[in-house]
C-alpha cells in the first residue's frame, strides 16, 4: 500500500510545478469552484497510476492545481465513494497521496440531507464533528506509519478554521449553520425512520462521503475544515421524495456562498 502511495506521489511530483500545502475535495454539484482557480493546470485521474475513477454523475475526474485566494492549492474534482464498490483503502487513497505531496490542510465539501428543524434547503452547515456509520473503517488493516495505530479524533474538524469561517461568513452576511455530519454508505437516500434515528443519535445532517477522508487526513496529521450544503430535508413528518438531480440543483444554487467563504478561508488559513 505504501509503495503504491509513494509511486503515485512521485508521478504527480514530476507533473507539478507548484507546491501546494492546501487541498480541496469538491462534492456533488460543487465542482464549479474550480472556475475560481487561477494559473490552473490539471491531471486526469485516468492518467494517474493507482488512482480509482469516479463513476458518479456530476463528479468530474481530475486533479486541478493552481491558486485560490492567492494560495497554491490542489483540488479533487470528483471523489470516490464506498457505494461505487470501492474499498475504503481506495476511497481514501488520494488523501494519503496528499500527505506525500506535503498537504497540511484539507478542505472538504459535500451535499447532505438536513435533519435539524432549524435548517433550510440551501443552508451551509459548517461541520463541527461527525458520526461514522460506514460498515468498514478506513484505518482497518496494517497501520501505515503516517500516524499512530489508535489516532485521537477529539478534534476531527479544526476549531481555529471553524472560528475563521464564522468570522468570514459574518463579514459577508452569509448565514451558516453548525452541526454534526453522519456518514453512511448509501447509495439509497434515507427512510423516514432512518432520518429520525440519526437525528436522535445526535446528527444534524447525513451524507455518503467525507467521514472516511477526514479520518485518514487526521491520521496523516492534516488539519480539516468541512462544510455541507443542505440539499434536502428529512424532518419528521416532512420527508419528501428526493433525486440525485434535485440534490445537484440545490448544491449548484448554494455554490456562490460556499465559494466565497472557501476562497477567503483558504487565503486566511495560513495566518
Amino acid at each position: 500500500m505504501l509503495e503504491r502511495i509513494q509511486e503515485t506521489a512521485a508521478f504527480l511530483k514530476q507533473k507539478m510545478h507548484t507546491h501546494p500545502e492546501t487541498a480541496i475535495i469538491l462534492g456533488t454539484g460543487l465542482g464549479s469552484l474550480v472556475n475560481d482557480i487561477t494559473d490552473a493546470y490539471e491531471i486526469n485521474y485516468a492518467d494517474i497510476p493507482n488512482f480509482p475513477l469516479s463513476t458518479v454523475e456530476g463528479h468530474s475526474g481530475k486533479l486541478i492545481f493552481g491558486k485560490l485566494g492567492g494560495v497554491d492549492i490542489m483540488a479533487m474534482q470528483g471523489r470516490f465513494h464506498f457505494y461505487e464498490g470501492y474499498g475504503m483503502k481506495e476511497v481514501t487513497f488520494p488523501v494519503r497521496v496528499m500527505r506525500e505531496l506535503g498537504i497540511k490542510t484539507l478542505f472538504v465539501s459535500n451535499a447532505a440531507g438536513g435533519m435539524n428543524p432549524e435548517f433550510s434547503i440551501g443552508d451551509l452547515m459548517i461541520i463541527t464533528d461527525h458520526i461514522n456509520f460506514f460498515p468498514e473503517h478506513p484505518l482497518r488493516g496494517k497501520n501505515i506509519p503516517y500516524g499512530p495505530r489508535f489516532p485521537d479524533m477529539g478534534e476531527a474538524y479544526d476549531r481555529e478554521l471553524i472560528k475563521k469561517a464564522d468570522a468570514i461568513a459574518a463579514e459577508m452576511g452569509i448565514k451558516v449553520q453548525h452541526g454534526v455530519y453522519l456518514g453512511t454508505q448509501g447509495p439509497t437516500f434515507e427512510t423516514p425512520a432512518e432520518y429520525k434515528m440519526f437525528h436522535i443519535m445526535g446528527a444534524d445532517a447525513v451524507g455518503m462521503s467525507t467521514v472516511p477522508e477526514v479520518i485518514v487526513a487526521r491520521h496523516c496529521g492534516i488539519r480539516v475544515f468541512g462544510v455541507s450544503v443542505i440539499t434536502d430535508l428529512g424532518l419528521e413528518g416532512q420527508v419528501v421524495e428526493v433525486s440525485h438531480e434535485e440534490v445537484q440543483k440545490a448544491a449548484d444554487a448554494a455554490q456562490p456562498k460556499m465559494t466565497a467563504i472557501m476562497r477567503e478561508l483558504i487565503a486566511r488559513s495560513g495566518e
